[in-house]
């Protein structure tokens, strides 16, 4: 018969042998995303079934890859749908946070890099990233940015050429621009030049100057009008779009939400698939890589959109040879 004391014994001695895997383990890490959106309002990124389709992609991008909201991770979301100026503050909060990765938008980014030099940044569609300094070079970032760009310099021109094939009758076309998107508007205005096209620059530096600016496009009779939209401008698109219809000017634009918001045809980079490819970019900064080592990379897919209701409202006629051509037709 065995002794109490000798049980107790025996029970202490094959706690103290058991094997570490049969212990309690470490709770697991939950890594904190941070979201920086310069086109939603911040009820719309939250959660894992956001309504905001970009982060939607990125969130699918996620998943692709084995991550489960709320097992593997949160996200932390700000939306910017005011405009530039909520950018420091909401980038300072981010990073007050402590977040382990912030992706954002590429109008807030120059926000990002006054705020914070140790905290990895994915681009989730960069303008020029080195030239607006967050990035040494595509192939080596050497800092805390990495990610993807959106190539919008190099888009520019085949817009206007989109733009003059919908509406060829147009013989001044009205560029509305933004300070932040001063190098579009220099690449549109040479392109125009080597084509010996006529533009009419219309610089937009607050909200309140939406109605002047259209008044001087239809003041110069322009027949047309090209967008390029930084976070003052794409805060505003449904108001631009508005604006666009009631003075009758076929408009072009860069990216699906600003069709989808009401815009009439919009021609560039793949936005959302930006973002589900900015996952890859996160699953690897969690993983321990340096966003310092992680090439930035050029868009893959770009696409041509085309809001058939914003047309008509106009008395507009898609020419054939631009309607073959949509990615995607907005009934």
């Amino acid at each position: 018969m065995i002794s109490r004391r000798t049980f107790v014994g025996t029970v202490s001695i094959s706690l103290l042998a058991a094997p570490a895997g049969a212990r309690a383990q470490p709770a697991r890490k939950v890594y904190r995303i941070g979201i920086l959106s310069v086109g939603a309002t911040t009820s719309d990124l939250v959660g894992p079934e956001p309504r905001h389709s970009t982060l939607g992609a990125f969130l699918r991008g996620l998943r692709e890859l084995g991550y489960v909201y709320g097992e593997h991770f949160v996200t932390e979301p700000r939306g910017a749908e005011s405009g530039p100026d909520r950018y420091p503050d909401l980038a300072a909060e981010l990073v007050r946070l402590q977040v382990d990765v912030i992706v954002a938008s590429g109008p807030a980014l120059p926000a990002l890099k006054q705020a914070t030099s140790t905290v990895p940044i994915v681009m989730g569609g960069g303008e020029d990233p080195v030239a607006q300094g967050l990035a040494q070079s595509l192939g080596r970032p050497g800092g805390n940015f990495t990610g993807l760009s959106n190539q919008a310099f190099d888009t520019a021109a085949k817009r206007l050429e989109l733009l003059k094939e919908l509406v060829p009758a147009a013989t001044l076309v009205a560029v509305l621009w933004e300070p932040t998107s001063r190098r579009n508007w220099l690449a549109a205005e040479a392109a125009a030049r080597e084509r010996g096209w006529k533009l009419l620059s219309v610089e937009v530096r607050d909200a309140g100057e939406l109605e002047a600016a259209f008044k001087k496009a239809a003041g110069a009779r322009t027949g047309a009008l090209l967008v390029f939209a930084g976070g003052l401008l794409y805060a505003r698109t449904r108001r631009i779009a508005e604006l666009a219809a009631r003075n009758r000017l076929p408009a072009m634009y860069a990216f699906r939400p600003q069709i989808e918001a009401g815009g009439l045809i919009g021609y560039g980079a793949d936005i959302d698939d930006i973002w589900r490819r900015a996952a890859v970019f996160v699953d690897k900064i969690l993983k321990g890589a340096k966003p310092a080592d992680l090439p930035v990379e050029q868009p893959t897919k770009f696409e041509l959109l085309i809001n058939l209701k914003a047309a008509k409202s106009i008395g507009l006629t898609i020419p054939p040879s631009v309607l073959a051509r949509a990615d995607r037709v907005i009934e």
